[in-house]
């Protein structure tokens, strides 16, 4: 088509997840996506909110008939010499699970769901480039517009894309009244106005592969194997084993980037095995022994067409917005966090839910065009920043293992820590009652206290009067995640979707009804 009413970017959870609620509501949406569905991607471990945001559009009964692992929770071993802590998704409620999925299905089952409603899906149609109404050159004042909260009506906004379908070579263009951009990280909207900015402290890349004919991890807690995940021993990054529904086990192993330079520039060429697949070998070995007994005896093969190791950068980055006067950006393309807690797909499609909400509410009259824009603004950054808080207080234990970050000197375990982290890690825990203002205040000051000791000298004060030290040590980033968390104490939108529906910004709230989602007061 030349129009659409909305053009979603993008088939991947946030695309496929908000053109599927607003299709929903009757809107008439435009899904192009360059690949052909399923398609290979990473990120197999879900959280329990899951399935509370695919029951709203009638999507989580056909993940459960498709044979997808139960998660019923995960572990996590930060030092070797401690027993690993355990988030248990059921113990409240046997029904508050999550799955492990091979995304190629899980991702595929939303974007036909996103089809059944209504949505015109066109795969194969990569999108090469947006117009905007004036000539863009340079990133306008979108960005500091909205950091103080207002949007001007003046600004460059995007009016029309083009598209170039991958198996013809056929190109076009298609005009809209709003776009979402889920195009992953690409980042069309973002890279074209300048509105991404890197996490300097989380700088990583990650190897993985596909193995079959491994041990299982096992839990007392748990019916089913849960994912584990362990601290590399050398304090540089963590592995990750997650179990799939086809027999076969993701391992990975994330390491801060300089650290996977230095050590692969010192190994040398053997054979036809490639420094990658060593050095990921290698690392499973020395710096994940827990994972690497669970391989035990078992093969890694090549998966999906694609190489027995694949690598990729693991950047964690924002932005500094995510809305304009017409515009969403939603999940990676947006914002992407280190994914220690997996917390990728919740954030894209809680994210994409605004972006519906906000779309609906503006066509709808229910609040201004800017009004909107801002609330999304509030809403993704809002969650971004409350899990990024939880996986940099994790990453300074990973980085300190022997200091008593995450747990007290005396202790064994880390079940404080997860327990406190509960109703961020586990992205909604299905309780009657949500948190209370106390106990995200504790979650909160707990997160601020990990940014504080550097040495067990200074733990235990023998350093004298460290106050100003560990002021300056901490860095301006970190400082601002902090006061960005205690401005806002409600941890409801990774808690579970009633209470995701109930979080105010400017006096406003998602009304998720069928046939009336919006925003109302």
């Amino acid at each position: 088509p030349s129009f659409a009413s909305v053009l979603v970017i993008g088939g991947g959870p946030s695309g496929s997840y908000s053109a599927a609620c607003l299709a929903q509501d009757g809107f008439s949406v435009t899904l192009l996506e360059a690949e052909t569905f399923p398609r290979y991607h990473v990120g197999e471990s879900m959280l329990p909110s899951m399935r509370h945001f695919l029951r709203y559009i009638d999507a989580d009964d056909k993940f459960d008939s498709f044979g997808f692992i139960q998660k019923h929770g995960a572990a996590f071993k930060f030092n070797p010499r401690k027993r690993e802590g355990f988030t248990n998704f059921i113990s409240q409620n046997p029904d508050n699970y999550a799955w492990n999925v091979t995304r190629a299905e899980a991702d595929k089952l939303i974007l036909d769901r996103a089809r059944e409603l209504g949505a015109q899906v066109f795969e194969g149609h990569r999108v090469t480039e947006l117009q905007f109404a004036k000539a863009a050159t340079k990133a306008n004042a979108t960005a500091t517009q909205a950091q103080s909260g207002t949007l001007d009506p003046a600004q460059d906004i995007p009016v029309s894309a083009t598209w170039k379908n991958v198996a013809t070579g056929q190109t076009g263009t298609i005009n809209f009244d709003y776009v979402i951009d889920a195009s992953g990280r690409n980042g069309l909207i973002s890279r074209a106005l300048g509105l991404r900015k890197y996490n300097q402290s989380l700088k990583n890349v990650a190897y993985w592969g596909y193995w079959v004919g491994t041990n299982e991890y096992r839990h007392p807690s748990c019916t089913v194997q849960p994912p584990f995940f362990e601290a590399l021993h050398d304090e540089t990054g963590w592995a990750w084993f997650i179990p799939l529904h086809n027999g076969k086990v993701s391992i990975g192993v994330v390491i801060d980037e300089n650290v996977s330079k230095s050590k692969k520039a010192n190994m040398e060429k053997k054979g036809d095995e490639s420094i990658n697949v060593r050095h990921y070998l290698e690392e499973l070995k020395v710096n994940a022994t827990k994972i690497h007994s669970l391989i035990g005896e078992g093969n890694l093969i090549e998966y999906n067409g694609g190489p027995k190791i694949r690598m990729a950068s693991d950047y964690s980055y924002s932005g500094t917005a995510y809305a304009g006067l017409n515009y969403r950006i939603v999940g990676d393309a947006g914002a992407f966090i280190d994914p220690f807690f997996s917390s990728g797909v919740h954030l894209a499609i809680s994210g994409a839910l605004s972006a519906a909400a906000t779309i609906a509410a503006a066509v709808r009259s229910e609040c201004t065009a800017a009004q909107a824009a801002d609330w999304h603004n509030q809403r993704v950054g809002t969650s971004y920043t409350r899990f990024l808080m939880i996986v940099l207080s994790a990453y300074r234990q990973i980085r300190a293992q022997e200091l008593p970050v995450l747990s007290d000197i005396d202790e064994d375990n880390f079940d404080r820590a997860f327990d406190l982290f509960r109703p961020v890690i586990q992205g909604d825990v299905d309780v009657k009652k949500g948190p209370s203002e106390d106990s995200l205040r504790k979650t909160i000051d707990f997160c601020t206290q990990a940014f504080e000791p550097t040495s067990m000298e200074r733990w235990h004060g023998k350093e004298g009067d460290d106050s100003k030290a560990n002021s300056e040590e901490m860095s301006e980033e970190s400082k601002a995640n902090i006061m960005s968390v205690n401005k806002s104490l409600r941890a409801d939108d990774m808690y579970q979707i009633k209470s995701f529906v109930a979080d105010k910004f400017n006096g406003l709230s998602i009304r998720l009804e069928k046939g009336r989602l919006g925003l109302e007061a």
